[in-house]
């Protein structure tokens, strides 16, 4: 902890309360919708695992309504209101966006700073879809969501952080109070009734929050150039040599996950959202040729493999067997269908409210 800047720490707390206030006592406006519009967010600076759970409400709803997930598109070199394509590069759209439209192309991906703006203008264009997921909005509170998630990390309580910069929160704690859904994510898969019921004292939640706990699946293995297909499963891994390439906030579960089936890392951290240039990727090459061993493979996680597939990518790395780890939100203690219940609930009743 960087207590020197307690004083830091404080002021923007201040500035924080103000300005919560402000939208609590209607000073600024927070729009309301007559769509469904569910937020999915953090308190916390750094990953809670937003995407994955974005995706698994799209895999949960696709079937039946059309989707739209709107975004700001965070390390995106554009302004204002792009609409992702399979074929956009990250750096125009941000590399979460391109990720959950290149793997569901039948829904629309918004990136816009204003999300009321994009709502709007997407009802002004009739191209309003059934359901409207808002990724990372829980600070952004121009749109009131009829359904407010915040997900907590399960290694990094809020109720055991500080303010920025002495620690990782955005706003106090207690504004937990916005969400209508709480999940604690990146649980272990083993987690005793005991260690949850501490967790429910812990976050002390209101009678009319719904608190879930989740964890993370890994599936199986993506080439990201070519079709290499050596290794399919993570547990084809084990005792192989791994270069992990990772530019996110937080790759020690992919660590671990890996050191578990035995696989022998050598490991290449770059910062979250980390656009990759030619001298990393040519550093990527050069790792992987170091390693002394006749079995070995480059991993990385899908956001970054995204963002590798759109830089300017030397023929020396497409040629090498690299591959994307995708992970998969599962609910612990069955609680996947009192979820669903409560997603789907709202949606309908929404509907029905509009009819």
């Amino acid at each position: 902890m960087y207590w020197y800047l307690t004083p830091l720490s404080l002021l923007y707390g201040l500035i924080v309360v103000i300005r919560n206030k402000f939208f609590d006592w209607g000073w600024i406006e927070s729009k309301k919708f007559s769509i469904p519009v569910i937020s999915v967010g953090n308190i916390s600076v750094g990953g809670t695992g937003k995407t994955p759970h974005i995706e698994y409400l799209i895999n949960l709803l696709i079937k039946n309504h059309s989707i739209t997930t709107i975004s700001r598109g965070y390390g995106r070199k554009t302004k204002g209101f792009v609409e992702v394509e399979p074929k956009s590069i990250a750096r125009d759209v941000g590399d979460e966006p391109l990720q959950i439209k290149c793997k569901f192309n039948n829904t629309t991906v918004i990136v816009d700073e204003k999300r009321v703006h994009a709502i709007e203008k997407l009802i002004n264009d009739n191209r309003v879809s059934d359901v409207i997921l808002l990724d990372d909005a829980y600070q952004h509170r121009h749109v009131k969501p009829g359904l407010n998630i915040l997900l907590i990390d399960y290694n990094r309580l809020i109720t055991k952080d500080f303010m920025m910069p002495v620690g990782r929160l955005r706003e106090p704690a207690y504004n937990s109070d916005r969400a209508d859904v709480v999940i604690v994510t990146k649980c272990p898969s083993d987690m005793s009734i005991m260690d949850i019921g501490i967790m429910q004292k812990e976050l002390n939640l209101f009678p009319y929050q719904r608190l879930f706990f989740s964890t993370f699946k890994y599936n199986n293995l993506n080439p990201v150039f070519g079709n290499q297909i050596d290794y399919k499963s993570i547990e084809d891994l084990k005792d192989i040599s791994v270069l992990v390439v990772t530019g996110i906030a937080n790759p020690k579960p992919l660590y671990n996950k890996l050191e578990q089936i035995n696989a022998k890392l050598t490991k290449l951290t770059f910062s979250d959202h980390h656009e990759f240039t030619k001298s990393d990727l040519n550093k990527v090459v050069n790792n992987y040729e170091a390693i002394k061993d006749k079995n070995k493979v480059i991993v990385c996680t899908e956001k970054d493999a995204v963002r590798l597939k759109t830089s300017n990518v030397p023929d020396s790395l497409v040629k090498l067997p690299i591959y994307s780890l995708p992970i998969e939100v599962t609910f612990l203690n069955s609680e996947e269908l009192d979820f669903n219940e409560v997603i789907n609930n709202y949606i309908n009743s929404n509907r029905a409210i509009n009819l």
